[in-house]
């Protein structure tokens, strides 16, 4: 009785999103996933490339591709001008002796108001490089992370076909799978204009092309989202057949 009592306390510990994705493998197949239409239900499944989704995940490569790409994000436009910069008259502003006040050039010295800034911040660029066998093993460690912590959902491309932006269409599907909240990350096999509109008001929700993937945005959400031929996209980018 105290056994059974603990199994339902342990499955009752489970959240919605965790179940969901747990019923979405098989157990024979590891990499096999359910598909899911815009009303939460079941319409197929789908293996994913064990290639792509089941790896051995490399931590330190993805640590540095994140790294990478948030020094790839600074502008480093900030810039400020020396006195030598500054527009003004370079006229001496009074005598250097017999006044009783220290002696002084131009107005422009750094020491007055709207003159030069000293050791002030220039244009710089912090750009890093990664090469394209790095980044791309980096992609594959973030989805087999992912993948691995059962934090992927793949969705029917119905959902593509909405005629006219709704927001509650998706507010309503994340509600089912437990993610209303939470981040989510949709990736999609081209942008829509109509599926992008339901979603930019929801908070904590994000979406990219299936050939703009990184790092990043794949590790930087609770929950990734697939469309069905988005995967096709993302078997081109690393070359897997199959």
């Amino acid at each position: 009785m105290i056994s059974q009592e603990k199994d339902k306390k342990n499955k009752s510990d489970i959240s919605p999103k965790k179940r969901i994705a747990i019923r979405g493998r098989k157990k024979n197949e590891d990499t096999n996933l359910l598909i899911y239409d815009l009303e939460g239900n079941q319409t197929g499944n789908i293996n994913l490339p064990p290639q792509i989704f089941k790896t051995t995940i490399n931590e330190k490569l993805m640590a540095q591709t994140v790294r990478v790409y948030l020094f790839n994000q600074r502008q480093g436009t900030a810039s400020t001008k020396t006195r030598g910069e500054v527009a003004g008259s370079t006229r001496k502003i009074y005598r250097q002796k017999g006044t009783g006040r220290a002696r002084h050039g131009d107005i422009k010295a750094p020491i007055f108001v709207g003159g030069g800034v000293v050791g002030g911040p220039k244009p710089k660029d912090f750009s890093l490089k990664i090469n394209k066998k790095q980044n791309k093993k980096s992609i594959i460690s973030a989805l087999s992370f992912q993948f691995k912590n059962e934090n992927i959902i793949i969705l029917d491309d119905e959902a593509l076909k909405i005629d006219k932006p709704k927001t509650k269409i998706i507010n309503r599907f994340l509600e089912k799978l437990g993610l209303k909240g939470k981040k989510v990350l949709f990736i999609l096999p081209k942008l829509s204009q109509e599926f992008i509109l339901s979603l930019r008001n929801i908070p904590k929700t994000d979406f990219i092309e299936a050939r703009m993937i990184n790092t990043y945005q794949i590790l930087n959400c609770h929950q990734i989202i697939i469309f069905e031929s988005a995967i096709d996209e993302i078997k081109k980018i690393f070359q897997v057949t199959h």
